[in-house]
């Protein structure tokens, strides 16, 4: 399996949801299809979408990223998806700054953005290291890997509300635990890009909100550099994702 387009799969009402499959790593074996996805929100999904995620997928564990408000406003279909494990994993609450997505959220940090008071890309800057070093965010991640290594079989999903940002993250860790090489894991972190058809080059104002920078990703790796040395150290350390679980993952996910 190759990972054509980034992976992304055609769904009706799902955006954003992208195969790992077809990933290489760094010593040239590839990422199984069909095991790992990361997505936007559920609640759009149609009959058929859910259909193929129970069918098709086998998911059996769904890792929701969102706060408390966004999950009260566009709940996962948990009831739709009989077999499979709804984990929720709040990456903050309260620093939403319009990364949340909440309806709220969004509308206080756009009119900031468009009245000049506030600029979305530095807001964004900002945040990311927040994401990776403050307890709820940590907390998030390292039971989401622990979630992952306590599914035996099927398909495991992780999501937010854009599939962007804290999934983003949730992505970059989990593969670069599978052994990725970096070019590759950020080539799938700013494929959000042409997924949604975002230019960070030429947007402007509120647009960068709608899409990822380098600039982010850059942000949240710097912030673990300087206080853990490097990637590595930061999951070892602080996600308890060490030799042993890592070892692990590449069983389970990784073929020659």
């Amino acid at each position: 399996m190759e990972h054509v387009n980034h992976g992304l799969v055609a769904f009706d009402g799902l955006e954003n949801t992208r195969d790992l499959g077809g990933m290489r790593t760094a010593d040239g074996r590839r990422i199984k299809g069909r095991r790992l996805l990361r997505s936007g929100r559920l609640a759009p999904a149609s009959e058929e979408d859910l259909r193929r995620l129970r069918d098709d997928y086998n998911l059996r564990l769904d890792v929701d990223l969102r706060t408390d408000e966004e999950l009260a406003e566009a709940p996962d279909p948990v009831s739709e998806l009989p077999g499979t494990r709804f984990v929720h994993l709040p990456v903050f609450q309260d620093l939403g700054a319009g990364v949340s997505r909440s309806y709220d959220d969004l509308e206080r940090v756009r009119s900031l953005v468009l009245a000049g008071k506030a600029d979305a890309g530095e807001i964004m800057v900002a945040l990311y290291p927040h994401i990776v070093l403050d307890d709820m965010g940590i907390a998030a991640y390292r039971t989401f890997f622990e979630e992952v290594l306590a599914c035996q079989e099927g398909c495991v999903l992780w999501h937010c509300t854009a599939g962007k940002d804290r999934c983003g993250m949730a992505s970059v860790l989990m593969e670069t635990a599978l052994g990725v090489p970096e070019s590759t894991v950020r080539a799938d972190y700013l494929a959000t890009n042409k997924v949604f058809g975002i230019d960070p080059a030429t947007c402007t104002g509120w647009e960068i909100m709608e899409g990822v920078s380098e600039r982010f990703l850059d942000a949240a790796l710097r912030a673990i550099n300087e206080n853990y040395g490097n990637i590595d150290n930061y999951l070892a350390r602080v996600l308890g994702v060490g030799r042993a679980e890592r070892a692990e993952l590449v069983a389970r996910y990784v073929e020659d």
